[in-house]
């Protein structure tokens, strides 16, 4: 069985969807067997993954960014492929073999006021040129799966939950404690879904004796509409904004936090939340979409409206040692069932049922 797919993402600036299709490819390759893996374009098995850059020279990539725009609307035939999971950049379905996608989340329909238009509009056509046509969807979550269901009424048969997984070093135990002040960590992009604003107010609402004792450190880039937060977090008292964070870096900010907030208001899977558990971290987040099926007894839920909620949980698990080494070990345990190994061998089921039905 040959499998082909849409690697597409990987070229441009992004974020967890590009981090989800590099983990996951290199996941397929490890495991595939006695089956045949592709990349649309080629990518090879060794590039280390970075959000901010292409894996291929600036020239190949406006090519091949042109030939995806163009399959968008002529469709595609790759060589030999049984299977072609296309991206959501793309938005082609295959003229033969089968054609599967992932649906990552719903939140374009759930909440259009926390997106561009442009992007509201990329969603909808995927949705219309390929998750309604696909011979199967993969969703992150059951969460997203239920969503998928209800906004998009897509057929229950085609579509399946496969769990993205943690990267190993997320896995490693903990060294010796650093110096330094200790501190609360928050990883993701800023923009508006993110809730950063009422993490803010729920920080600045704790006594400001918390504030001297631990940092509140943000990592990740400047995502849509992120100026007027941006400025609230440098106006902040004991907030350090470390930006963009390099993927190999991330592990060990994981691992020296003391508690990590996630404070979301909607989350297609909220890897973050996986990676905190992986790394021993106690975890402070929502209790709204697909986070309470993440973390599951393994952390402290939150209205994510309400930042005296917010602030409530934090001070209790600062003031709580016990508390803190509950969670962390809860939360280890919890995130064995995230490995991208497992993911892999669930895609490979899944692709192998359909090549079989064709």
């Amino acid at each position: 069985m040959k499998v082909t797919i849409d690697a597409t993402p990987l070229l441009v600036r992004s974020a967890g969807v590009k981090s989800y299709l590099h983990h996951w490819i290199g996941a397929l390759r490890e495991t595939a067997g006695q089956h045949e893996l592709e990349t649309w374009p080629g990518i090879a098995p060794d590039w280390a993954l970075n959000h901010e850059r292409s894996p291929l020279p600036a020239g190949r990539t406006a090519a091949h960014l042109l030939r995806a725009a163009l399959a968008r609307y002529a469709g595609w035939s790759p060589r030999g492929a049984d299977v072609f999971h296309v991206s959501n950049l793309t938005r082609g379905m295959a003229r033969r073999g089968r054609t599967t996608a992932t649906l990552h989340d719903l939140t374009c329909w759930l909440m259009p006021e926390h997106h561009a238009r442009g992007n509201i509009a990329a969603d909808h056509e995927f949705a219309e040129r390929v998750l309604v046509r696909a011979d199967a969807v993969v969703t992150i979550s059951e969460s997203t799966r239920r969503d998928a269901l209800r906004v998009l009424r897509l057929k229950p048969s085609r579509v399946h939950t496969i769990y993205p997984g943690v990267g190993e070093a997320y896995f490693q135990k903990p060294g010796p404690e650093e110096g330094g002040k200790r501190y609360l960590l928050f990883t993701g992009a800023v923009e508006p879904r993110k809730n950063l604003d009422r993490l803010l107010e729920a920080w600045l609402a704790l006594p400001r004796d918390y504030r001297r004792e631990f940092e509140l450190r943000i990592a990740g880039p400047a995502g849509w509409r992120s100026e007027a937060t941006e400025a609230r977090i440098r106006g902040a008292e004991g907030v350090r904004r470390l930006g963009y964070v390099p993927e190999t870096e991330l592990p060990g900010l994981f691992r020296r936090a003391t508690v990590f907030v996630y404070p979301s208001l909607y989350e297609g899977f909220g890897l973050p939340v996986a990676q905190a558990m992986a790394s021993g971290v106690p975890v402070v987040t929502s209790n709204v979409s697909s986070l309470p099926e993440v973390a599951g007894e393994a952390a402290e839920y939150v209205n994510p409206r309400s930042a005296m909620d917010l602030a409530t949980a934090l001070r209790r698990l600062l003031d709580d040692g016990g508390r803190r080494a509950a969670l962390s070990a809860a939360g280890i345990e919890r995130a064995e069932r995230f490995r991208w190994r497992r993911s892999a061998e669930e895609s490979w089921k899944l692709f192998a049922a359909l090549a079989g039905a064709g």
